[in-house]
């Protein structure tokens, strides 16, 4: 019998052709818009970009930090240990079992991976959500991660970046995983109070109690094109309230033009335009002193020390960033003398001895 396998069946099999080649299942990746066949290397070295269609594909943690900081270097921040199953919890598994699984396929200890590094020359700390981590969801190690990270930010009085994508809350973690969304608003606040940027960006998804928290307590808000931002998902809302949606309803563009976020940026413009916000941010903090240091009418200034109207401006010119202002025609100019209250004429230019009076 062994002569027959190890003999045999191997001639037989040069006989009839060369082996079949094992081929990796992501050799070629579709495009979930255009359906679009896209080698992986090639996606890869484009950022995870669809080039015909220009969709933007989820990411995974290491990656976006090699691409945020300079030369792809960057330090893992240490993250302290929680526990594991603090619920026991079990559905149609053990929660044990999820973590271990999920684990084993990304690499990653939980959701979130935090790094340090250079960007542009600056000292920045930034936060992952992994979405293929349990989708991302928010559970006790993912809150620590957070939390840790945005300390190690306050510590070395570097701005604190964030990409958040996720699903919401763990179920699996019940109150638990609640709870880290006071915990690390809390922590947001001790950026606040140290006067260092908060920049989140927000990729596809960013769902549930995520959104509902820290995610939108940023002092700027960055979104990619096309990615999903809510709190429930469309298809709920649209089977509660029984009424079609508007195109795009929830994506990047749609809230940006309701003024949910500030921008939608294109991931290849992502990291100049977050290293030229850092340099805004950061300008003159630290540099005010006296008893009002630090303050703007009698109130904390958020980013930095106070500054003269033409500080800012100065430093975005410095970094490249400010776009000269349009003139405006003449024909475009707001006239107070054509304006008018409803049932009243419109005012006229006053002549003769009342001209140049006041009202």
């Amino acid at each position: 019998m062994n002569w027959i396998n190890n003999v045999v069946r191997p001639k037989i099999s040069g006989l009839l052709g060369p082996a079949k080649r094992d081929v990796p299942d992501n050799l070629w990746v579709k495009c979930p818009e255009s359906g679009q066949m896209v080698f992986y290397k090639d996606l890869e070295a484009n950022q995870f970009v669809v080039p015909g269609s220009n969709y933007h594909m989820r990411m995974a943690a290491d990656q976006r930090l090699a691409h945020l900081f300079d030369g792809g270097e960057y330090r893992i921040v240490p993250v302290p240990a929680v526990a594991q199953d603090p619920l026991k919890f079990r559905d149609g598994r053990k929660y044990t079992d999820r973590l271990k699984d999920a684990k084993a396929d990304t690499k990653l200890d939980d959701a979130v991976l935090v790094g340090e590094g250079m960007l542009e020359g600056r000292q920045v700390v930034s936060a992952v959500q992994d979405f293929r981590f349990m989708a991302g969801s928010l559970g006790m190690a993912a809150g620590e991660a957070l939390i840790t990270g945005m300390l190690r930010a306050v510590d070395l009085k570097a701005p604190f970046i964030l990409f958040a994508a996720s699903g919401g809350a763990r179920m699996q973690e019940g109150i638990l995983s609640l709870m880290q969304m006071p915990r690390v608003t809390i922590a947001v606040q001790r950026l606040r109070e140290n006067r260092l940027p908060y920049i989140v960006v927000l990729t596809d998804p960013t769902t549930g109690g995520v959104t509902a928290s820290y995610a939108m307590l940023g002092d700027i808000h960055i979104a990619e094109p096309g990615a999903l931002i809510c709190f429930a998902g469309p298809r709920v809302i649209q089977q509660t309230i029984r009424e079609q949606l508007p195109d795009g309803f929830q994506r990047s563009e749609y809230l940006l033009s309701h003024g949910m976020v500030d921008m939608v940026v294109h991931r290849h413009q992502m990291r100049e335009t977050l290293a030229r916000l850092c340099a805004i941010l950061m300008t003159g903090a630290g540099r005010a002193k006296g008893k009002d240091s630090g303050k703007v009418n009698g109130k904390a200034y958020v980013n930095g020390a106070p500054v003269d109207g033409k500080l800012i401006e100065t430093a975005a010119r410095e970094t490249g960033g400010v776009t000269e202002a349009e003139a405006v025609p003449p024909s475009q100019r707001f006239d107070a003398s054509k304006t008018k209250r409803d049932g009243e004429p419109a005012a006229s230019p006053a002549t003769g001895k009342d001209a140049g009076r006041g009202v």
